[in-house]
């Protein structure tokens, strides 16, 4: 009883892996893109580009809000996206000593804002919606 218990949950497991593989492709790349745009844009890599990466970090965090988070992961992405806005911006005025910190975790803002935002206006809509 034991034994197909656990195949059974292993299963589910694999099942559940399998569908979220085929599933957004375009709101897992673009969260990928994202967060090596923040790192990049933090390190002060960008030369001329700061303003025009802002704004693409801006658009990409709006993209990864609509496209990269389903309804049934909006709490768990909505608790996390809120520590960490609240863990960057306070990290960010705390480590500002430190080289590069301080920006990745501004540019990080940058990303997660928006896409939290557009999360929780959705799930708001959601539960009025019930």
């Amino acid at each position: 009883m034991g034994r197909i218990y656990i195949l059974n949950n292993i299963e589910r497991r694999y099942t559940i892996m399998a569908k979220n593989n085929n599933g957004n492709v375009l709101g897992s790349w673009a969260f990928l893109i994202g967060v090596i745009l923040a790192v990049v844009l933090g390190l002060g890599f960008t030369g001329g580009l700061a303003d025009t990466l802002t704004w693409v970090l801006v658009l990409v965090g709006i993209i990864v809000g609509l496209l990269n988070v389903a309804d049934r992961e909006a709490t768990p992405f909505l608790m996390s996206g809120a520590v960490l806005v609240i863990v960057s911006a306070l990290g960010g005025q705390v480590l500002s000593d430190v080289m590069y910190v301080s920006g990745i975790l501004q540019a990080l803002l940058i990303l997660f804002v928006p896409a939290t935002i557009i999360v929780a206006i959705r799930n708001v809509f959601s539960i009025a919606k019930h």
